[in-house]
């Protein structure tokens, strides 16, 4: 029966209203399980004295409640950006929630119940490594560093083996030529044994040209995550694969670190989610990818800033769906009617066909690289700052294809680089200022590698030189271990007597044991010298020192502080390269925590954190930057409530108006950072 025009809708409203009830009592229920700790997020990070009386167990409030307020309005921002904060970066995509049958617990990992440290994991000062009887298990974490221990103090004691003459006659140290071969010939049985490495002792030069002659596999099916999503379901998200890389590397800085990839060639045979073949070119910076060049078979733009040594940075190759809208068919009919003549445009197919041999040449020009195949230009990918020719000492070639050949010709006959006549300049007005005998008010720790010479003077050159760290307010030292080439660590040792900011850590470098590193700076900063307030930083951050003493003046002294570009309900990954197992962290999430290029802590904290470590009661986890925001979160949690001061200022992918720190700057950029800083204090230098 039909429902009259003038009938009142009473079922309708009340099956809507029904509904609205459902998704109240719904929303109710879901409040009142994640109340408790969202509130617990939002205490620690606000310090805001009021949500201590609905009921939050803490042990310690606010001290000064008329400073209360400086807080309140960071944790609505720090949630926006941190939301921000995961759209814009992958590593959060693909993480897994926690299972809901856990390998382990959080109160069988926790903060409290931490199991002892043995003494093998030694502390950064002192009695480092002392052999005791080992009967408890180390995790591989703990077995990593006692490793890195044991070799680091047989290459000490190595070190001090090493007379003054030894080292004055070294030809690192004096900078004498190292001669290399003008060409390198590999076979495909010799790329194999070397796993596709090709090594180049001189690295390259401008006109020096590299050829490879291969063969591409034929497609075959690979399983695609995302695909298989976008799908909706269908359980497939199957794709054709075929594809191989070709990329030019430079010597990796610390064990477990890649090396730099200074050129990094992808031809796409099949293409990739564009299912078209694709040319991508890129790089890669201390295991961070810069901006890709795709060339997917459309021009690029003729005009001068485009061009690279004169030739387009992607070449036309046949597309179906290239429409060349130059000029119409009636313009071209009419030229050719009035007797023009015109020049036929060639187009050449896309360079790699599966199965069908193909002879690729990279040529280092004067702007940038070239690649030819087959005898035609097909891609240009210029140079990009923070990696010269001389750095290029590996060739790999990997993937889906069979070598056949490698060689390479015009190759430089010297390389100077490595001396350090060549980037260290051992002139009194870089070196450092011995260690004031008062307080200060700043310790900044940068940590290094061995072989960054070059990445150390260029901090020398610029930011070192503030006023406040000339006035002994501010220091600033060098953290580095050792390398496995005993050459590099003479030369560290020389640099460090010469200029004195560097403290050398008696263990061998690795990058997952970057936290000892850490360590290190918090102990140094309190006991060496009795600073208010520690700042960790890498060797690539250019810091604007005044800037960030302004900052620090605005906190309350008698509150704790930690200060930094933090990141909220992080995911740990559970798969791929940078995968966490549960057994290293069973959480959920991780703490509140500071981006590990620059973050400031204050002088509690710190001896907070000395003192667990000293106890053995200090929980360590591989990436440091994280480990500092669990030792926060439990001085925060067991002492006294912590300020947290979130500010995207401390910059990691660039740098900005005002900014206070600048992540991924080689020493070239840095130069130029502190050049125009120095005429114009406003202005940002933007490499990215």
């Amino acid at each position: 029966m039909k429902r009259l025009k003038n009938e009142p809708p009473t079922s309708r409203r009340l099956r809507l209203s029904h509904f609205l009830f459902g998704v109240a009592v719904l929303y109710l229920v879901f409040m009142s399980c994640n109340f408790s700790q969202f509130m617990k997020v939002v205490s620690s990070l606000s310090g805001d004295e009021s949500i201590d009386e609905i009921g939050l167990d803490r042990v310690a409030t606010i001290r000064d409640t008329e400073d209360a307020d400086l807080s309140k309005p960071f944790v609505s921002s720090v949630y926006k950006d941190a939301f921000h904060w995961r759209l814009v970066d992958d590593r959060d995509q693909d993480a897994p929630l926690r299972p809901k049958e856990e390998p382990l617990k959080e109160e069988d990992h926790g903060p409290e119940s931490v199991k002892q440290i043995p003494d093998a994991y030694g502390r950064i000062s002192g009695e480092i490594l002392q052999q005791r009887n080992r009967t408890r298990e180390l995790s591989v974490l703990e077995r990593m560093a006692d490793e890195a221990w044991t070799l680091g103090l047989k290459a000490w004691k190595e070190l001090e083996q090493v007379g003054d003459k030894e080292a004055g006659e070294s030809s690192v140290i004096e900078g004498m030529a190292e001669l290399c071969p003008s060409w390198i010939s590999m076979s495909r049985e010799d790329l194999l044994k070397g796993d596709g490495l090709m090594f180049i002792p001189c690295g390259l030069a401008a006109g020096s040209s590299i050829t490879v002659v291969g063969t591409p596999h034929y497609a075959h099916k690979e399983y695609a995550p995302v695909l298989a999503r976008s799908r909706k379901g269908d359980g497939l998200g199957l794709v054709s694969v075929s594809q191989f890389m070709v990329e030019l590397q430079g010597l990796k800085s610390v064990e477990g670190e890649d090396p730099p990839k200074i050129l990094h060639l992808n031809p796409r045979l099949r293409g990739d989610w564009s299912k078209r073949p694709v040319i991508e070119h890129n790089t890669c910076y201390r295991m961070h990818w810069g901006t890709a060049q795709r060339c997917d078979g459309l021009p690029s733009e003729d005009s001068e800033e485009m061009l690279v040594d004169g030739h387009r940075r992607c070449e036309k190759w046949m597309r179906n769906d290239i429409v060349d809208s130059k000029e119409s068919k009636t313009t071209s009919w009419f030229k050719r009617f009035i007797g023009r003549k015109q020049k036929p445009e060639v187009t050449w197919p896309f360079p790699f066909t599966e199965g069908r041999m193909f002879v690729l040449t990279l040529r280092a020009g004067v702007d940038g690289y070239h690649i030819n195949v087959g005898g035609r230009h097909m891609t240009s990918f210029p140079y990009r700052t923070g990696f010269t020719l001389e750095d290029a000492t590996g060739l790999v070639v990997k993937g889906d294809l069979d070598v056949h050949s490698v060689f390479a010709t015009s190759l430089p006959t010297s390389h100077p680089s490595f001396s350090p006549q060549r980037v260290l300049e051992m002139s009194e007005i870089w070196k450092a200022s011995p260690l004031p005998k008062h307080a200060v008010r700043l310790f900044i720790g940068v940590l290094s590698a061995s072989n960054h010479f070059a990445e150390r003077m260029a901090v020398r050159k610029t930011w070192m030189r503030a006023a406040s760290i000339k006035s002994s307010d501010v220091v600033v030292r060098f953290f580095v271990a050792l390398n496995p080439r005993k050459e590099v660590n003479v030369v560290l040792r020389k640099e460090a007597a010469y200029f004195g900011d560097i403290v050398i850590l008696p263990f061998m470098d690795r990058y997952e044991l970057v936290v000892l590193k850490t360590m290190a700076i918090s102990e140094f900063g309190i006991q060496n010298v009795s600073a208010a307030y520690v700042m960790k930083c890498d060797d690539d951050t250019f810091i604007r020192v005044d800037t960030v003493l302004k900052e620090i003046e605005v906190v309350p002294r008698q509150k704790p502080l930690y200060m930094g570009n933090l990141n909220l309900l992080h995911r740990p990954l559970r798969n791929g390269k940078w995968a966490v197992t549960f057994e290293e962290w069973p959480e959920a999430v991780y703490p509140p925590y500071a981006n590990g290029p620059a973050y400031i802590i204050s002088k509690d904290i710190v001896t907070f954190i000395i003192t667990q470590h000293k106890e053995r009661k200090l929980r360590v986890f591989k990436m440091e930057d994280v480990s500092m925001g669990m030792w926060v979160e439990r001085y925060n949690n067991t002492v006294a409530a912590v300020q947290y001061s979130h500010n995207w200022k401390f910059c990691q992918y660039g740098c900005m108006e005002g900014y206070f720190t600048a992540h991924y700057q080689s020493p070239r950029q840095m130069l130029c950072l502190w050049d125009k800083l120095s005429r114009a204090p406003a202005r940002c230098c933007n490499f990215r």
